[in-house]
């Protein structure tokens, strides 16, 4: 595999990392005859862990195709992250641009240019409870129907041994030493998105061809069937808050029935008693109907 100019700061930071990455970690690597030799491309990668950016770049770093991240325009702006990410020619996504294309219209050139570009098209750490790849969002998919670049699908596991997800505490899990798992599959074909509008609802099924890609190779990597269905972080959050209203409203109908009753009601001697296993069957009704 050839290795492109690597650059200054790109090197820089890796010798700031992988000292310590080498020394705290195992690392267990596979399918970087994946990763192109030449022209630009696109990787997406999963997302379950505040440190699986660094055993991530640190694989990639070792194809001699570095990875361009996306990030927040403001972290561009100042001090030594802000020197550090333009260093490296890292790509500022900026999101107050209401049309969803310009916002990754660095992302385009840079591919154009015959860099690698990487996506966590989740967006954000999985909500997953078994920490599976979630349902997607669109950007990934943008980009590729736009540059028809390759999209290489990475699933990495072992990051999150070290640092969970929505801990408590961002606390670093060292002892057992970790092994980082970075697995790269084979190109996702989108070629059957090509030539279509990119609608919404094109974008959403290929979107779901890379995350489908994704959650395949993360399989491998964990030795465990993965789920039938991407978990939904709308539909969860829709569904916890339908359920906290009706809990709400059950609650203030509980004390609006309490208040209406006067001291000289004979509540204990009028109402029949109602047992445990009553209350738990009750219960459980309200729940079913709630579904």
């Amino acid at each position: 595999m050839s290795r492109r100019r690597i650059g200054f700061w790109y090197r820089l930071a890796a010798v700031i990392c992988k000292p310590p990455l080498l020394v705290l970690f195992k690392r267990d690597w596979q399918g970087m005859e994946h990763i192109p030799a030449d022209g630009g491309f696109i990787t997406a990668v999963n997302h379950n862990s505040y440190l699986d950016p660094l055993s991530y770049a640190h694989y990639q770093y070792n194809t001699g195709r570095v990875p361009r991240f996306l990030a927040k325009a403001g972290l561009f702006k100042s001090g030594f992250v802000g020197l550090m990410m333009r260093g490296t020619g890292q790509i500022p996504v900026y999101r107050e641009t209401t049309d969803a294309a310009n916002a990754f219209r660095a992302a385009v050139t840079a591919i154009e240019k015959g860099e690698c570009v990487a996506f966590y098209p989740e967006g954000t750490l999985t909500r997953d409870p078994d920490l599976w790849p979630m349902q997607g969002k669109t950007g990934a998919a943008r980009v590729a129907l736009l540059t028809k670049a390759p999209v290489i699908p990475v699933a990495q596991w072992g990051a999150n041994d070290a640092m969970p997800p929505y801990a408590k505490e961002k606390k670093l899990r060292l002892l057992p030493r970790k092994t980082l798992r970075v697995q790269a599959g084979p190109p996702v074909d989108l070629s059957a998105f090509y030539d279509r509008e990119p609608t919404a609802e094109v974008l959403r099924a290929a979107t779901d061809v890379i995350m489908t890609a994704i959650t395949e190779q993360l399989a491998v990597v964990r030795g465990e069937p993965a789920p039938a269905e991407p978990y939904d972080w709308r539909k969860a959050i829709a569904r916890e808050r339908r359920a906290a209203r009706e809990a709400a409203k059950a609650t203030q109908g509980a004390q609006g029935a309490g208040t209406a009753r006067t001291p000289a009601e004979p509540a204990a001697a009028t109402e029949p008693a109602v047992g445990p296993q009553q209350a738990r069957s009750t219960q459980q009704a309200q729940e079913d109907e709630s579904k």
